[in-house]
Order: structure tokens, then C-alpha cells, then sequence
């Protein structure tokens, strides 16, 4: 069993990892509110970029630059994942708000279920 904790102690960011992921995932489903669903999905894309570079973190690697001598190297491949994705969650967040507003602007709540029952009566 303390070779559990101790994993999980030296390993921390897999335990955030999990954290934010259940939050936004929780956050998406349960928020009535469609700001707080845009909300829980930044939350979400936080922990898929923390796991993806702790998953490129090895204990005293170098940077990929290769140099007279040899050793581990830290695989670039992804963080430079992590800054397109980082591109792609800032568009993809754009959009959301601007959609979000426009809903706003032509029914005048975010509200999911208000929602459902005026675009019904429509």
C-alpha cells in the first residue's frame, strides 16, 4: 500500500490530472448555465494539456538538442502539441462565446432548459 502513496506523492500532476478532468467533465454535464459549460470545458482541455506534458517530463533528461555528449533527451513532440492545442482551444472558445452571446441577444437567457422550452414553443 505505501507503494501506492508514495507514487501518487512523487506523481502529483497525474492525481490534478484526474481532479480537473472529473471537474470539467462534472461542469459540462451538470451547469444549466452555458457559460459555465464553456467554463468546464477550458477546465477540461487544462487537464488534457497538464497530462500530455507531464507525459513528455523525464527525470534528469536534457533538452533535444543534441550536444558532443549523449544521453536521455526530452521528447519535444509534446509540448509542441500542447501549443497547437493550445491554438485550438482559444478558437474553440472564441466561437462558444460568440455563440453564446448571439443565443442571448435572440432569446435573452442562457439557461439549457428555458432554452428548450422556448425554442419548442417556437
Amino acid at each position: 500500500m505505501t507503494g501506492i502513496a508514495e507514487s501518487l506523492l512523487t506523481q502529483y500532476y497525474h492525481v490534478v490530472f484526474v481532479l480537473l478532468l472529473g471537474i470539467g467533465v462534472y461542469t459540462m454535464i451538470d451547469a444549466k448555465n452555458l457559460v459555465k459549460k464553456i467554463i468546464g470545458l477550458n477546465v477540461f482541455q487544462v487537464s488534457v494539456f497538464l497530462f500530455l506534458v507531464s507525459s513528455g517530463y523525464l527525470e534528469g533528461a536534457e533538452p533535444a538538442i543534441v550536444k558532443d555528449g549523449g544521453g536521455p533527451y526530452v521528447n519535444p513532440l509534446p509540448h509542441v502539441l500542447i501549443l497547437t492545442a493550445i491554438v485550438v482551444g482559444v478558437s474553440l472558445t472564441a466561437l462558444a462565446l460568440a455563440l453564446v452571446v448571439r443565443v442571448y441577444q435572440e432569446y435573452g437567457t442562457l439557461d439549457e432548459e428555458h432554452l428548450q422550452e422556448v425554442m419548442s414553443d417556437d
